[in-house]
């Protein structure tokens, strides 16, 4: 293999590239800009395999030309579909070129020109600001959650039970839209006139039914049932019903939820 001239990538566009008439020195074109021809015809294909920049570059007297950079896939389509004698040999030197810049073993070259060294600094400035904004919007998202997540784990010690319009009002939701969410989210369900909650939300140590009895009008006796919900589902609903927030007057329940809301002792069978 020839061993003069070495395709030499540098970095363009945030990748390792080759400028198209180096290539095409390399692969013994008469007229280097001819490569381009040949891009051009093959565009489709090689924008398939990653973005194709240019650069505006002045040849001649004062002639402007576009000039590509190929990425290593690109290079390698672009020498096969040259059908030069050296090709077989190009496509190895390309592999074995860009290996050995990725592998650190050589260094990019440094932009030759002065509108590739201002798009180089251009992009590497974007990257410092793209890196900047996400670590901004990173810690913002911290700051937001913080308050939240401490008066979740706040909750998490309390002992008691709560009810449903009291929960609504704990998460900062309007009582309707937390009862809607209840029943379309398989929270509790409907038998006859009374509401009950499901079997899985009750294992799961969030919900209880507390049944009770009273007596309607007519002197009969019915059996009635409120839901209450524990510290362990109010965590939870807390963190899945669209909207929640945890208010500031529950930040401590130890102290501040009342009596009447503690646990009640299971009657006696």
């Amino acid at each position: 293999m020839m061993t003069q001239n070495l395709i030499t990538p540098e970095m363009h566009d945030g990748e390792l590239r080759i400028l198209d008439t180096d290539l095409a020195v390399r692969l013994g074109f008469a007229q280097p800009r001819d490569i381009r021809k040949l891009i051009a015809r093959h565009g489709g294909a090689l924008l398939q395999m990653g973005t194709l920049p240019t650069e505006e570059m002045t040849v001649g007297k004062g002639q402007k030309v576009e000039a590509y950079y190929l990425n290593r896939k690109q290079a390698i389509f672009i020498t096969a579909k040259s059908e030069t004698a050296t090709a077989t040999d190009i496509t190895i030197e390309i592999i074995e070129r860009f290996d050995a810049y990725e592998r650190g073993e050589v260094q990019p070259a440094i932009p030759q020109t002065y509108a590739a060294a201002l798009l180089e600094a251009g992009r590497l400035a974007a990257e410092k600001d793209q890196i900047e904004a996400a670590r901004a919007a990173a810690q913002a998202r911290v700051e937001e959650l913080e308050p939240k997540a401490e008066a979740l784990a706040r909750i998490s010690f309390a002992e008691g039970e709560f009810g449903l319009q009291e929960v609504a009002k704990m998460i900062q939701v309007k009582p309707g839209k937390f009862m809607d969410f209840l029943d379309t989210h398989r929270w509790r369900f409907a038998r006859g006139k009374v509401k009950l909650a499901y079997q899985d939300k009750i294992d799961a140590g969030y919900l209880r039914n507390k049944p009770y009895t009273y007596r309607d009008s007519n002197g009969e006796e019915h059996v009635g049932n409120t839901i209450r919900v524990t510290t362990k589902g109010l965590v939870k609903l807390a963190q899945v019903v669209p909207g929640a927030s945890i208010a500031s007057e529950v930040a401590d329940l130890k102290e501040k939820v009342p009596a009447n809301f503690r646990k009640a002792p299971e009657p006696a069978s």
